[in-house]
């Protein structure tokens, strides 16, 4: 019998990434930035 795969690969089971940025530190930057924002528009800027 052949294959039902129907030649698709998966290529995310094949790569590991490096660089691994935890989900809680994507809020922390994005906290950052708004309080730099905020920081930026009360002096005036």
């Amino acid at each position: 019998m052949p294959s039902s795969g129907g030649g698709l690969v998966r290529y995310f089971d094949e790569y590991k990434s490096r660089v691994v940025i935890k989900p809680l530190h994507v809020i922390i930057l994005i906290g950052i930035v708004i309080i730099i924002i905020l920081a930026l528009h009360a002096r005036g800027v």
